[in-house]
């Protein structure tokens, strides 16, 4: 008896350690901006950026192929559909300078990221 224990014991902590190593996954995607933009009072380029979700975690990571700069958020429900894939920036145009309005991942979104009430025009890059 004291055998099937030990092996259920080991049993349940490989399930456990399992389970956290799916809850914890992170996917990415890259993004293709064809415009320069600001994030949080920073200047971004136009280019290529990474958007790294982390279920586990509930954040979302934004960060260009090649920039040092990476911006980080907490997530939540924000599509209609929960079975929704797809990832994808949307921004604020005022005048020449876009702003990053907020970031979704699938069926997960960002808050309002920009300070502004009324957009002028909605932008995506994709």
């Amino acid at each position: 008896m004291q055998i099937t224990s030990r092996y259920l014991t080991l049993a349940l902590a490989f399930v456990a350690t399992a389970a956290l190593a799916t809850t914890s996954a992170k996917a990415e995607t890259t993004v293709k901006v064809p415009f320069s933009f600001t994030v949080a009072g920073k200047s971004m380029p136009a280019g290529q950026y990474i958007l790294q979700h982390d279920a586990g975690l509930d954040t979302i990571t934004l960060r260009g192929k090649n920039s040092t700069k990476t911006f980080t958020w907490v997530v939540g429900p924000g599509a209609v559909d929960p079975t929704d894939s797809h990832a994808g920036m949307k921004f604020d145009q005022l005048g020449d300078v876009h702003v990053l309005r907020s970031i979704h991942y699938g069926s997960q979104t960002t808050n309002r990221l920009d300070n502004l009430k009324t957009p002028v025009n909605d932008s995506a890059g994709r």
